[in-house]
């Protein structure tokens, strides 16, 4: 994890930009619920009027509305009218005051809307257990009790909440003249009403008065649902746009991070692995560099973005959808803890199963690459064994190894979604069935219900991201412990701090009681060897199979350090001078020649990029190439494949050979390079370089006698000693294993010719 976050650093301004707009896109996000809730609360329920204070009012309701505030409160109430022609309309108050008036005239205000609107049984209870009524209520009908009591009770009928027609009564006229102490106690009766359904259903009554104020006063109140319905709407249409635009931005900022450490792991892991030495070649296996290099990096690409988009966003809406939660009111925070603590079982179950199997995918997807590799690379030799259906055996061994785990974690993840579904729904129907309850008894309204089921499914969604994130972050921490192991694992092989130029490169090659040992080796590969290449003259280096012959080379060019003794080129130690000097002077021809994808021409020119046609043409004259370069009417101009796969063995190697003739190096080494060719064009080419390189020293190492038998030098080497040096006729004289290699390649006569004996 840690690591994940470190190659963030030099993105840290990108990171920020994306914390900023995910807070954006938060905030957005956050505030679409509670506009859902005021459009059913406020645009449908109370038709887009948020306050109690009417707009306009009759003079009568005017006098009305006073009825039960204290002498402070109508006064208060009264400086906020202005009386205009016969109505009184409320002066420019800001949203704070109106809300402020809300809290304040709220008990007076829901009295007189209840006086104003008695209903009929209300009403004739109210008048039994009056003084003022003497006469049987119960047997009068509404019309006799206004006559009889002389005021105008101002009957009416409307609609209850179930859309049944009921009659309603305005007792306010009878109450007025109340004294002080009648208005106090009325008012303490409502609050404890107040207390025990709540003040949110208290306003909507409080706003249910306005609204039939402003009726009576001749307000368009359908037109003020619609202008708040259509501001609500563009409201929430502007914040959708805003959050749309933010998710974007966050998006695209998010994938240019991760596809910027991509870019920047892939550099340094290949940086560092051209670095190495075989050392570490031999440590770290080509299909799992290429592994490390690809799927690897591609674990962390998409973790990082998904990361700066998920991780960072699940824990802004979750503490923006606490916040609002506990904001709504509605006390039903239990829910949200039961669902987080639901999901935290499921997945820490999920993760205990499916965490080792996920640490083994990277290593069988390793495995995996390495036999495909092989049977790709080995086709050939596949087929020609007959080998095809033992081959397919073994990938698919290692395919189904993959498929088997890959599967297992499927499967346990696949429980994932499932159980968050369940979870998920099953908070929304608690909600829904704890919230009627309180909305039927007026503790809660129903668009304050939306916004707590949207904001609890925010905050669930909030855990499902970090859960989704726990299940890629263990992969993805895998790949990126592999990845740093490729960067920490430094080459063995370094530039000295202070080098020493080659002023006057000759190309003498010197060892002096050389000795090298493999790491984790039981021997020495090589032991005690001394020798010296000059220029002009031609070395030759012979022996068994394994004797350590390309062991040997690979020490001149530093692809390994030897153990012991040194190695100096022009009396310089090879490791006192840097590598990219040090190369330049050699001219390597490897055992296995290695062309690569583009033309001839361009691989002769792999190292003097400057050659002219004059040097390519005369490289390939002397590798012997000419022949089959001319053959093709493209010439130097000839496409290469991948790997050289369109050319011969022996045409590989002499082209190999050519490239390093057109570097023109001092000293020339060909690790058996020689082996594909025949006797013909053995000969020929030896002949052409020995004319032609004459002032360089060269150093052959070869398996075929004919190959070396005019070598001013020839070292013999066995099991890693040097048991032999001299010319072909002094060591048939004077070293048995190479008078044993020569008998096995050459006749009695051939011997005899050359100055030795088959017996000695």
């Amino acid at each position: 994890m840690k690591k994940i976050f470190t190659n963030m650093l030099p993105y840290w301004h990108m990171v920020l930009a994306v914390l900023a707009l995910l807070i954006v896109q938060a905030y957005c996000d956050l505030s679409l619920p509670q506009y859902t809730s005021d459009m059913i609360d406020i645009g449908i329920q109370n038709h887009g009027i948020s306050y109690i204070m009417p707009e306009k009012m009759t003079q009568e309701e005017m006098a009305y509305s006073m009825l039960f505030m204290t002498d402070q409160e109508a006064e208060e109430w009264n400086s906020n009218y202005e009386p205009e022609d016969d109505l009184y309309v409320r002066s420019s108050m800001s949203g704070s005051e109106l809300s402020d008036a809300n809290d304040r005239f709220m008990i007076p205000v829901i009295l007189t809307y209840q006086s104003k609107n008695t209903s009929e049984e209300e009403f004739r209870k109210t008048l039994k257990g009056s003084e003022k009524a003497n006469f049987e209520p119960d047997k009068m009908t509404l019309e006799e009790i206004q006559e009889s009591m002389n005021v105008d009770l101002n009957i009416h009928t409307e609609e209850d909440e179930d859309g049944n027609e009921k009659i309603y009564v305005d007792m306010r006229p009878m109450m007025l003249g109340m004294d002080k102490q009648q208005i106090s106690e009325i008012r303490k009766k409502l609050e404890a009403t107040v207390d025990t359904i709540g003040s949110s259903t208290m306003k909507s009554r409080g706003i249910a008065y306005a609204i039939a104020c402003d009726k009576e006063a001749g307000v368009d109140i359908d037109s003020l649902q619609k202008k708040y319905l259509w501001s609500q709407g563009f409201k929430m249409f502007v914040m959708a746009v805003i959050m749309l635009a933010a998710a974007i931005g966050a998006g695209y900022l998010a994938s240019k991070v991760g596809a910027g450490i991509g870019r920047d792991l892939r550099e340094k892991i290949f940086r560092r692995v051209i670095s190495y030495s075989n050392t570490e070649m031999d440590k770290f296996s080509t299909a799992s560099l290429i592994t490390r290099s690809t799927n690897d990096v591609q674990q962390i690409q998409m973790v990082t973005a998904i990361l700066l988009r998920m991780l960072m966003y699940a824990p802004i809406i979750g503490i923006g959808g606490v916040i609002k939660v506990l904001n709504t009111g509605a006390n039903m925070g239990w829910i949200i803890i039961a669902a987080v603590c639901a999901i935290l079982v499921l997945v820490a179950m999920l993760i205990i199963l499916a965490m080792p199997k996920f640490k083994a995918m990277q290593t069988l997807v390793d495995g995996l690459n390495l036999v495909s590799r092989e049977i790709l690379t080995g086709l050939p030799v596949i087929r020609a064994f007959g080998r095809e259906r033992v081959e397919e055996e073994r990938f698919e061994g290692a395919n189904k190894r993959l498929m088997k785990t890959q599967l297992f974690t499927h499967r346990v993840m696949s429980f994932m979604m499932p159980g968050m579904t369940l979870t998920m729904y099953g908070t929304t129907l608690t909600i829904i069935w704890v919230s009627a309850h309180r909305v039927d008894s007026g503790d809660l309204k129903v668009g304050a219900m939306t916004a707590f089921i949207t904001y609890a499914m925010m905050i669930v969604m909030s855990f499902l991201m970090l859960t989704v994130m726990s299940v890629l972050l263990p992969r993805a921490g895998v790949a990126a412990e592999r990845i740093d192991e490729v960067l920490k694992t430094d080459t063995s092989v370094h530039d000295p701090e202070d080098p020493q130029p080659i002023t006057k490169p000759a190309g003498v090659v010197e060892f002096n009681n050389v000795s090298f040992h493999y790491p984790n080796a039981d021997a020495d590969a090589l032991e005690n060897i001394s020798f010296r290449a000059e220029p002009g003259k031609t070395t030759a280096i012979i022996g068994s199979t394994g004797c350590g012959k390309s062991t040997l080379i690979n020490l001149i060019p530093r692809f390994y350090d030897v153990t012991a003794g040194s190695i100096t080129i022009d009396g310089i130690d090879v490791r006192n001078v840097k590598m990219s000097d040090l190369r330049k002077e050699i001219g390597l021809v490897p055992q296995k020649g290695v062309l690569f994808s583009g033309t001839i021409s361009s691989n002769l020119r792999f190292g003097a990029p400057d050659a002219d046609e004059a040097a390519l043409q005369l490289a390939a004259d002397i590798a012997q190439a000419t022949e089959f370069i001319s053959a093709s009417e493209e010439g130097f101009e000839r496409s290469i494949s991948q790997g050289g796969t369109n050319v011969s063995g022996g045409q590989k190697q002499r082209l190999s050979i050519a490239r390093a003739i057109v570097k023109k190096p001092k000293v020339y080494i060909f690790d058996d390079s020689f082996s594909a060719l025949d006797m013909k064009t053995d000969s020929a080419l030896r002949k052409a370089l020995s004319e032609h390189v004459g002032d360089s020293t060269v150093i052959i190492v070869a398996q075929r006698i004919s190959t070396i038998m005019q070598a001013d030098q020839i070292l013999v080497l066995d099991e890693g000693r040097l048991v032999g040096k001299g010319t072909h006729s002094e060591l048939l004289r004077s070293c048995d294993t190479y008078k044993q290699i020569a008998a096995s390649q050459l006749s009695e006569e051939e011997l005899s010719r050359t100055g030795g004996e088959i017996n000695g």
